[in-house]
C-alpha cells in the first residue's frame, strides 16, 4: 500500500479499524496461552490424563505457536499479510471448535496444537498490519492499546478460564473464540489493506531446524520429571534439540534468505529487547501456571475466586500499558521496559518469600500489584522497540521473531518451573505444594531480573537536529549502520507506510 493510500485509509477510519481488528485477534491468540490453567482440574475429571498430559494441553499450543511464528510472518510477507491473516484466523477458529468438542485428552492436545498453528500465522501479522495502517505520530498510543489488550489477555487467562469453567463448562474456554473469529473474518477482509514484505523465498530448512530443536528441548523438559533426567528418551530429546538449534544458527548465518537473519542480532536494540522478552515470558508464564493452581489446590479458592484474586496482577496491563506507551514516546522505551521487568521480578520475589500453606490474600496482595505494574510497563514499549530496531521491510520478520521468542520463553517457563516444582515438592499435600512452589517462583523472579539487565543493554535514545521547538525528530537507525537497509531508497513500495519511524520517539 502506498503512502497516499495509507493516508486515505487513515482518513476513512482505517487506522481505528486496524487497531480494533488486530487487538481482538491478538487477544484471542494471547488468551489461549493460559486460559486452560484454571480449567485443568475439570478437564482431568472429564477427560482423564496424567499430570504431564495436562501440561501438554498448555504446551502443545505454546510450542506450535512458538516454532511456527517466524514461518507465519514469512508467509504473510510473501503471499500477502491480510490474506495470510485471514487464513490463520480461520484455522484458529476451526481448531477452537475442535478443542471444545474433543472426546479425549489426546484429541484435545491435538486440537490445541492446530490452534497454535493458526495463531502462529495470525499473531505476528497483527503488528505489521497495525504499523502499516497507523501514522507514525500515533503509533506510540496504538502500540500502548495493542499491548494493553494483549497483556490483559495473557494475564487474565486464568480468570476467564476459571469463570467459564465454574459457571458454564470448560468447553466454553474454546467456544468463546468461535463467535469472535467469525465476526473478525469479514471485518478483516473489508477493513484491512493488503501489504507485502520482501517476497523472499520461504525458508523450509530453517523452519524444520528451529521447529525440531525447540520441540526437542521442550519435550525433554516436560518428560524429565516423569521419566527421570538421565532417561534415554529425555537425554536424546535435549541433546538432539540443542544440536538442531545450533544447526539452525549456523545455517541462518550462511543461507541466502534465512527465516531469521542472524545479522539482525548485530543491532544491540534488537538483541536486547528479544533477550528481555524471552526471559520475561519464561519467568511470568511459569509463575502464573503454578500460582493459579496454588490458589485453588492449596488455598481452596474456586476457579472464579482464584481468577478474581489475581486481578491486581492481571488487570494492571489494561490500566497502565497505554500510559507506558506514552512514557516510551517521551523518555524512550529502554527505561520503561527495564523498570517494568525489575518490578515484575520484585513482585515475584516477594511472593516467593511470603507464600505458605495458609497465606492470607492480604499478604500476597502487594506482590500481585507490583508484578502487575511491572508487566504493564513492559508490554507496549517492548513492541515499539522491536518494530523500530529493524528496517521497514523486515518488520514482519522482527515481529515473528519477537513473538516466537516470547512463546518459546512461555513454553520453557512452564517446563522449567514445573521441573523445579516437581523436584522440590509435589501435589501430595498443601505443604509439599508450597515446598515446590517457593523455589520455582524464586527462580522465575531471578530470570525476569536477568531480562531487566538485558533491557539495560539496549542503546539509549539520542537526539538529532537542533534544540528547542525547531529541533529535529528523535530518531533511531533501523539496525546497525553497517547493515541498515532502511537507508536504501529502492524500498518495496508495498511497505512504504512502515518506513516512517514506528513510534514518535523510538529508541536508538
Amino acid at each position: 500500500m502506498s503512502q497516499q493510500g495509507a493516508r486515505r485509509n487513515t482518513r476513512g477510519g482505517g487506522a481505528v479499524w486496524a487497531l480494533v481488528i488486530t487487538s481482538v485477534a491478538g487477544f484471542m491468540a494471547a488468551l489461549d496461552n493460559l486460559v486452560v490453567t484454571t480449567a485443568l482440574p475439570s478437564i482431568r475429571e472429564d477427560l482423564g490424563g496424567a499430570l504431564h498430559d495436562l501440561e501438554w494441553t498448555v504446551s502443545a499450543y505454546t510450542l506450535t505457536f512458538a516454532v511456527l511464528l517466524m514461518f507465519g510472518a514469512a508467509l504473510g510477507d510473501r503471499f500477502g499479510r491480510r490474506r495470510l491473516f485471514l487464513v490463520g484466523l480461520t484455522v484458529f477458529t476451526g481448531a477452537s471448535a475442535a478443542a471444545a468438542m474433543a472426546p479425549g485428552i489426546d484429541s484435545l492436545i491435538a486440537a490445541r496444537a492446530v490452534q497454535g498453528v493458526g495463531a502462529a500465522i495470525m499473531m505476528p501479522l497483527t503488528l505489521t498490519l497495525l504499523t502499516a495502517a497507523v501514522p507514525a505520530e500515533r503509533r506510540g498510543m496504538a502500540y500502548g492499546i495493542w499491548g494493553a489488550v494483549n497483556g490483559l489477555a495473557v494475564a487474565s487467562g486464568p480468570l476467564v478460564g476459571g469463570s467459564l469453567t465454574e459457571h458454564i463448562s470448560w468447553q466454553w474456554i474454546f467456544w468463546l473464540n468461535v463467535p469472535l473469529g467469525l465476526a473478525l473474518l469479514p471485518l478483516a477482509r473489508l477493513r484491512l489493506a493488503e501489504s507485502h514484505g520482501t517476497g523472499a523465498p520461504l525458508d523450509i530448512p530453517g523452519t524444520l531446524l528451529a521447529s525440531g530443536g525447540l520441540f526437542g528441548i521442550v519435550y525433554g523438559l516436560v518428560r524429565g520429571p516423569v521419566d527421570g533426567w538421565t532417561g534415554a528418551v529425555v537425554l536424546t530429546a535435549l541433546f538432539a534439540g540443542a544440536a538442531l538449534l545450533v544447526g539452525f544458527v549456523l545455517y541462518s548465518t550462511r543461507a541466502k534468505n534465512p527465516m531469521l537473519p542472524m545479522r539482525l542480532f548485530r543491532s544491540r536494540a534488537f538483541a536486547g529487547v528479544n533477550a528481555a522478552s524471552l526471559l520475561m515470558f519464561l519467568g511470568m508464564f511459569g509463575s502464573i501456571f503454578l500460582l493459579s493452581q496454588y490458589m485453588q489446590g492449596v488455598l481452596g479458592y474456586s476457579p472464579t475466586e482464584a481468577g478474581l484474586r489475581m486481578l491486581p496482577w492481571t488487570g494492571m496491563p489494561m490500566l497502565v500499558a497505554p500510559i507506558a506507551g506514552i512514557l516510551s514516546d517521551r523518555i524512550g522505551g529502554r527505561p520503561v521496559v527495564a523498570a517494568g521487568l525489575f518490578l515484575q521480578a520484585a513482585g515475584l520475589g516477594y511472593l516467593a518469600s511470603v507464600i505458605t500453606a495458609d497465606a492470607s490474600y492480604a499478604v500476597q496482595l502487594p506482590g500481585l500489584i507490583v508484578s502487575g505494574i511491572g508487566m504493564a510497563l513492559y508490554f507496549a514499549p517492548a513492541s515499539a522497540l522491536v518494530m523500530s530496531s529493524v528496517a521497514a521491510k523486515e518488520q514482519g520478520i522482527a515481529s515473528g521473531a519477537n513473538n516466537a521468542l516470547r512463546e518459546v520463553g512461555g513454553a520453557l517457563g512452564i517446563a522449567v518451573m514445573s521441573s523445579i516444582f516437581a523436584a522440590q515438592g509435589g501435589y501430595e499435600s498443601a505443604q509439599t505444594f508450597v515446598d515446590g512452589l517457593r523455589p520455582a517462583i524464586a527462580v522465575g523472579a531471578a530470570v525476569v531480573a536477568l531480562g531487566g539487565m538485558a533491557a539495560l543493554a539496549i542503546p539509549g535514545r539520542r537526539r538529532t537536529g537542533g534544540q528547542g521547538p525547531t529541533a529535529g525528530p528523535k530518531t533511531e537507525p533501523a539496525t546497525d549502520p553497517a547493515t541498515d537497509p532502511a537507508t536504501d531508497p529502492a524500498t518495496d513500495p508495498a511497505t512504504e507506510p512502515a518506513l516512517a519511524t514506528t513510534a514518535p520517539t523510538p529508541q536508538h
